[in-house]
């Protein structure tokens, strides 16, 4: 059965038809458990089922509910600024397999949809990395050198469609956009037809590697498996602490109609202002639906995230007259310490398991890419790219160390300060003058509690610690969630796991004792 249309928050999640599957009971086997089904999960699913695997995919929340269900929905090899930072990074040929292997999983996308006859609204459109300042005119012409040495069709232009001027631009011809949920059950259609299993609701909580692997999940279910995927966006079993080369942001997304006539017909994006991204995707009347995205925050941080919504508005009624958001959705996504994404084999777990994680906003070819890497290693092949985004490189610790030690000093910050602001005087405001809407950390019996006020009026309260590792979570007032500053984890009001890589409930706390 297919799931009401609006039931999803981004407009993605509302105009795709993804089926329904039942939560996994009792005990399965399989020669591949995949843990999550976001575009990596699917991806690489879909890739091993066609080998001839015995699949099961496990997804704690509805398919691609997660990151891959607010993305953007961009297919292209230009990563903002990136080839520039890898060529001095990681060398030339680092840059040079970057991009290939990223164009190449937007050639799979384009070639897979033609192939299972997917409707998943693919347009070729050129991608852009633009400035409006004349200060990033410097940057953004050894940006286009770089990507250009890299092997992409990139040259530095003054001119795009953009309706406002702009400095200079990174231009790289032939890229794509697409339906990014529409493109996925695609592949769960032809996933289910290979014999694949696919269950929602199932969130596992216990990975014991071996040969075989076991899986266990909340319910008590079991899986047996000689191989599983992390695919969880965050790695969620994180003995070789991942967790540590990696930083979290989140994006503000807002969409509405223009007439075809504002179309810029083409993707682009800009870090000044704290980020915005441009593209446009067809409606039925012949319109176009402008999904504009910026406002990067870390989570956890206490950002005010309504006003960042009025600034994305404000822009984007600046220079597209007309335009009003009809859609708002957040997309979060996590960066290596090193630029690269961690895809491969799960260091400490053994030959036998693999995760897909980092990919800094870029999880669609990303996502595509991982499922290629990661089935050829399954299937007992080489992996086509080298190791170059194997999990457990050491990379350059001169290069990646400032990124890497900002990244911990951030984390060690929040354990110690966020406890010393709750625990002493210094609380967000007291419970009681809370009004509709708002939410707040506050000290009961010596601990730190999150407690939120909903629209009639009554108190919902949690405990403020993260069950991660126990960094004290803050208030997200537009989306009504708890946000975790240290690794990104979020809850609902009531303590509910949105997002890992928490796997555990904020325990609940009685709003009578505060």
């Amino acid at each position: 059965m297919n799931r009401r249309a609006d039931t999803g928050e981004s407009y993605w999640m509302r105009t795709a038809a993804l089926p329904a599957f039942a939560p996994l009971a009792g005990a399965v086997e399989a020669d591949v458990a995949v843990i999550g089904s976001g575009i990596v999960g699917l991806s690489t699913a879909w890739e091993l089922a066609r080998a001839g695997l015995g699949v099961v995919v496990l997804e704690a929340g509805g398919l691609a509910g997660g990151v891959t269900g607010h993305t953007t929905g961009k297919l292209t090899a230009l990563h903002t600024a990136i080839y520039d930072t890898l060529r001095s990074k990681h060398g030339d040929e680092a840059a040079r397999q970057y991009a290939a292997s990223q164009s190449a999983a937007l050639r799979h996308v384009i070639e897979v949809s033609g192939e299972l006859g997917i409707d998943c609204e693919l347009e070729r459109r050129p991608a852009f990395t633009y400035c409006a300042e004349a200060d990033g005119v410097d940057a953004l012409r050894a940006e286009a050198d770089a990507a250009h040495a890299a092997g992409l069709d990139a040259s530095f232009v003054t001119a795009t469609g953009l309706p406002f001027p702009v400095a200079g631009a990174v231009k790289v011809e032939d890229q794509a956009q697409f339906h990014p949920l529409a493109y996925l059950a695609g592949l769960v259609e032809d996933i289910t037809a290979l014999g694949g299993r696919l269950h929602e609701g199932t969130r596992v909580t216990q990975l014991d590697d071996g040969d075989p692997c076991r899986l266990t999940t909340e319910a008590g279910a079991t899986v047996t498996a000689r191989h599983v995927v992390v695919a969880t966006h965050h790695p969620v079993f994180d003995e070789a602490l991942l967790s540590t080369r990696l930083s979290q942001h989140r994006d503000l997304v807002i969409a509405g109609a223009v007439a075809a006539s504002q179309d810029p017909t083409g993707m682009y994006i800009t870090q000044e202002n704290g980020k915005r991204s441009v593209r446009t995707a067809p409606l039925a009347d012949g319109g176009r639906l402008l999904i504009v995205t910026g406002e990067a925050f870390t989570p956890g941080t206490g950002e005010d995230t309504e006003a960042g919504y009025a600034r994305l508005q404000a822009w984007a009624e600046q220079h597209f007259p007309g335009f009003s958001t009809a859609h708002r959705w957040a997309a979060q996504d996590n960066s290596s310490t090193d630029t690269l994404p961690l895809i491969g084999r799960l260091p400490t777990k053994g030959d036998n398991a693999y995760v897909a994680t980092g990919f800094a906003g870029w999880g669609m070819t990303g996502g595509v890419l991982a499922g290629t890497i990661i089935a050829s290693l399954v299937r007992g092949d080489e992996d086509p790219w080298g190791g170059l985004y194997y999990p457990g490189r050491v990379g350059s610790p001169v290069r990646s160390a400032p990124t890497y030690l900002k990244a911990q000093w951030d984390v060690g910050k929040h354990f110690v300060k966020d406890r010393l602001e709750t625990l002493g005087d210094g609380t967000n405001g007291p419970a009681e003058d809370l009004r509709p809407g708002e939410g707040t950390v506050v000290r009961a019996d010596g601990k730190p509690c999150a407690v939120h006020r909903d629209d009639e009026g009554e108190l919902h309260a949690v405990s403020a610690v993260c069950t991660h590792l126990g960094c004290v979570v803050a208030f997200n007032n537009a989306e009504r969630t708890w946000e975790c500053p240290c690794h990104g984890s979020r809850f609902g009001i009531d303590g509910e796991v949105l997002q890992g890589p928490a796997l555990k409930p904020l325990e609940r706390r009685d709003p009578t004792d505060l």
